[in-house]
């Protein structure tokens, strides 16, 4: 009984949800989920079901439903189930498969939430999960936002596991004979998720084997920290930031000298308006050289030097989004993507086929700095594996590409050149052939 009075315990200190609530478990079939469904029941919580059924592992995923389904019938839950053409979801928007399976299922739970009256989402991670999170985000690069793990609660989302170790989890499951799935992708170290929980969480348990518990207590104080910062951040930005309508404007000669000035236009154009922490070091760079009119961006905001100060505004639909990239750069943001650069020899190349979110490029033949923006009419490419060049609005239409689609088109130039047509085709022109030496891969993620 343990685990249950810690579950109570946890739901309770940070007031998560109470009996009066109305829950949507997400259940996947995995040990995590089904103990959470097991501990929601015994905790004599109102209660539904979501089973998300991403169609990518054939038999097992049909098996995930069936079983959980049947879980959720024992329990009398009342149980939600959707399959998902997560491929083809793929191939129209260009995301990977963790970002749209990511996307799809969020937006079934809100859809839930909203038709059957249920006022929490619960997610079953827990604290093994959140110190996961920190190394990744921390090999990604990121600020001490990102180095916070996962968060216990954000708007409906409840997260009442996160108190639990994956071994607590485990034995519980054992204990009170609670039938679960494993996912075979959960043994592949494809993922950078499972590379760092097969293999670098092992080695630093060898170091120290008390690894967990001392990292758990880590990012607490991180946690308390970032809230700390949080407090000050907003006494701050109610002494520099105006805002009229959509515009707001961040008066930079405003903040104190005291203060570590990029930090603070780091924290404030991070958690107001989504921008990388990369994107937010240029622009505080071409603060410092005096630079006016420059035009930085994240995902749905434009940041534009105008004398000393930083104007953010909404992305509107005719701005180009054009970003510099010059040679050295690790990555760059096109839209809703990150662009990550990576120069390498030929004879480390040993698969041509990399998908169509990869390019490999002839980089002896680019001319820096290179440029990212939308496609514009007029633009033309020579589509990889023909000779002759083609409109790139033809070139959409022959593609059935949406008019959605088409509005978040980025393309990778050279010069003038249209080098790939970013998350499509590359061009035949720059394409590496027997006579490359040295390449630069282009890897395209979804944010």
């Amino acid at each position: 009984m343990l685990l249950l009075d810690g579950f109570e315990k946890y739901i309770e200190e940070n007031e998560l949800f109470t009996h009066d609530d109305k829950i949507l478990l997400t259940v996947s079939g995995g040990v995590d989920s089904m103990v959470m469904m097991s501990l929601t029941a015994a905790a004599g919580y109102r209660f539904g079901v979501a089973h998300c059924n991403f169609q990518l592992r054939g038999q097992e995923s049909d098996d995930d439903e069936k079983l959980v389904e049947q879980e959720s019938r024992r329990y009398g839950a009342e149980f939600f189930n959707k399959r998902f053409d997560t491929v083809g979801e793929m191939e129209r928007t260009g995301e990977s498969m963790e970002m749209a399976a990511r996307r799809l299922r969020y937006q079934w739970f809100r859809k839930l939430c909203d038709e059957y009256g249920y006022t929490a989402i619960a997610i079953a991670h827990h604290s093994n999960d959140s110190i996961e999170t920190f190394f990744i985000n921390m090999l990604r690069g990121t600020g001490l936002r990102g180095l916070t793990g996962i968060s216990t609660q954000l708007g409906r989302i409840v997260r009442p596991m996160m108190f639990a170790t994956r071994k607590d989890i485990h034995d519980y499951a054992m204990a009170h004979h609670i039938p679960f799935r494993e996912d075979s992708s959960n043994r592949t170290t494809k993922y950078l998720r499972n590379k760092v929980r097969l293999g670098l969480i092992p080695m630093l348990k060898e170091i120290n084997p008390r690894f967990t518990p001392i990292m758990r207590r880590n990012i607490a104080r991180l946690s308390q920290a970032q809230d700390f910062i949080n407090s000050a951040i907003d006494i701050v930005k109610g002494e520099v930031l105006e805002q009229s309508g959509d515009i707001y404007r961040l008066k930079v000669p405003a903040i104190r000298p005291t203060l570590p000035r990029n930090y603070v236009i780091y924290e404030i154009l991070s958690a107001e308006f989504g921008f990388k922490g990369d994107v937010v070091d240029s622009l505080c760079h071409a603060l410092d050289c005096g630079a006016t009119g420059r035009r930085f961006y994240a995902r749905e905001w434009v940041a534009v030097i105008d004398r000393g100060d930083v104007v953010v505004a909404r992305i509107t639909d005719d701005d180009s989004c054009e970003t510099l990239i010059e040679k050295g750069a690790v990555r760059s943001y096109a839209g809703g993507s990150v662009l990550f650069y990576e120069y390498c020899d030929i004879d480390f190349i040993d698969d041509l086929n990399q998908g169509d979110n990869v390019a490999l490029l002839d980089a002896d033949k680019l001319k820096f700095p290179l440029r990212v923006r939308r496609w514009q009419d007029g633009d033309w490419f020579v589509p990889f594996g023909m000779s002759g060049r083609k409109k790139l609005s033809d070139y959409l239409i022959d593609k059935k590409v949406s008019v959605a689609e088409k509005s978040r088109q980025f393309v990778l130039l050279s010069g003038d050149d249209i080098v790939w047509v970013i998350g499509r085709r590359l061009d035949d022109r720059y394409a590496i052939t027997r006579k490359t030496e040295n390449v630069l891969k282009v890897v395209r993620e979804s944010l």
